[in-house]
């Protein structure tokens, strides 16, 4: 029996958490586990119920999002954290991945892309809406690259480096540099532990601050 996936949704606006309720209620192997109007009662609910992921707002009363994210992550590794918010500025970026979220999507996103977001988040991936990656790589762009400090990655390292930071799973990774999934995994585990990383949304702000990220496809005005 395939796994179910245990999600928690966390959003002030009732008429918000109740819409997120039915539209993860069609999302097949995706089971609503509880319902939190702030920060406080996320964490508690995260420790109470095990969500798998939670779908986490920043702007709530009591706590904001980002702690409430930062307390889940330290009290419970195991849970992963999807924010789902109205602002994408910055430092409401920074901030959230800097906390631990693996996932990071406006409120303008769509039903699929919302599931695919806890689907992926779930497997250990990160999904960050194409608009954050973009203002991402900007930010680090901006500053001047550091290859010298790349805490000793192999070419082979970097290169996966570089597609994690665009985007792509361990079995695109793998088609793309011609080498097995297990391959990848051994470079992914290798780098994480040279350069300190704690998952994959940390790995893209460390390849875009060292120069190693290009920038994602251009999909051209709409």
């Amino acid at each position: 029996m395939s796994h179910v996936t245990r999600v928690l949704v966390a959003d002030d606006q009732t008429v918000v958490r109740e819409g997120l309720v039915l539209l993860l209620g069609l999302i097949p192997g995706v089971e609503v586990v509880g319902t939190a109007a702030d920060g406080e009662e996320a964490v508690h609910l995260a420790g109470e119920r095990r969500p798998d992921v939670v779908l986490m707002d920043l702007r709530m009363p009591r706590m904001d999002g980002v702690e409430a994210t930062r307390r889940i992550r330290e009290g419970y590794p195991d849970v992963q954290v999807v924010v789902l918010t109205t602002y994408a500025d910055d430092q409401s970026v920074f901030s959230a991945l800097r906390a631990g979220a693996r996932g990071f999507l406006t409120k303008s996103a769509s039903a699929e892309e919302i599931a695919q977001a806890v689907t992926v988040v779930h497997e250990g991936d990160a999904q960050l809406d194409p608009s954050v990656q973009r203002r991402l790589l900007e930010s680090m762009t901006a500053k001047e690259p550091q290859r010298n400090r790349t805490a000793g990655l192999t070419s082979r390292e970097e290169d996966v480096l570089r597609l994690i930071a665009r985007g792509r799973t361990n079995a695109e990774i793998a088609r793309e540099l011609f080498i097995s999934e297990a391959t990848v995994k051994t470079h992914i585990n290798n780098l994480f532990a040279k350069a300190g990383l704690r998952d994959r949304a940390q790995a893209v702000r460390y390849a875009y601050e060292h120069g190693l990220a290009e920038p994602p496809d251009d999909p051209g005005p709409r």
